[in-house]
């Protein structure tokens, strides 16, 4: 397997983290930013898209990285990542999906500008809104944890996974944050597995 992206992209993140879960061994190239080439031919012909990651298993191609750990758990971890139950799997679906629309543009407003702009170039003003309305949502998860170890029920499964990369910056940047008991638990939990503190909470860069 190979795997394309820089590994500081949260979206790359997502894809190392659940390919170290389901025990799978790959190679990863730097793509993106720095390192450029998403803007190549080869790199399109893969992904038209031109972000990371990108995924070749055994040239099945695979892009968008939410749609890479879905595939991943689909095909090497069915019953434990992937739930075989269509209600639970519907659960992991769906927070899955709130990363994508709900909770990430607050995040990105944060961390970009507190990690990748320059202290006298950044918008507070901004940055501080968005924490606010990032606290409100993240209050929406707490309520539903409550009672449960993880986003879709008693165990890790595919859908903690990319929320699972955005609560560690949400603790990690310096910002006002509400008291979400259930939501420090279950991030608490994700910090005791290898594979998430050797992908997922490296320095931000």
């Amino acid at each position: 397997m190979k795997i394309w992206g820089r590994a500081n992209s949260i979206n790359v993140m997502k894809v190392l983290w659940c390919a170290d879960e389901c025990g799978l061994e790959y190679e990863r190239e730097n793509v993106g930013m720095q390192y450029g080439g998403n803007d190549q031919k080869w790199y399109l012909d893969m992904n038209p898209n031109g972000v990371v990651p990108t995924i070749d298993d055994g040239g099945r191609v695979i892009w968008e990285s939410n749609s890479c750990v879905r595939y991943l758990s689909a095909r090497y971890a069915a019953g434990t990542l992937w739930p075989t139950d269509p209600g639970q799997r519907s659960e992991a679906d769906r927070w899955m999906d709130w990363q994508l629309s709900t909770i990430s543009e607050a995040m990105r407003v944060i961390f970009w500008g507190l990690v990748r702009t320059p202290p006298e170039k950044r918008d507070m003003a901004a940055i501080k809104k968005a924490a606010a309305d990032a606290g409100k949502l993240w209050t929406r998860l707490d309520r539903k944890l409550e009672g449960r170890t993880h986003v879709a029920g008693d165990h890790l499964t595919m859908g903690d996974i990319p929320v699972g990369c955005f609560v560690h910056r949400w603790y990690a940047l310096d910002v006002e944050r509400p008291d979400l008991k259930n939501v420090k638990a279950w991030y608490e939990r994700l910090k005791a597995r290898p594979a998430y503190a050797k992908h997922v909470m490296p320095p931000l860069t």
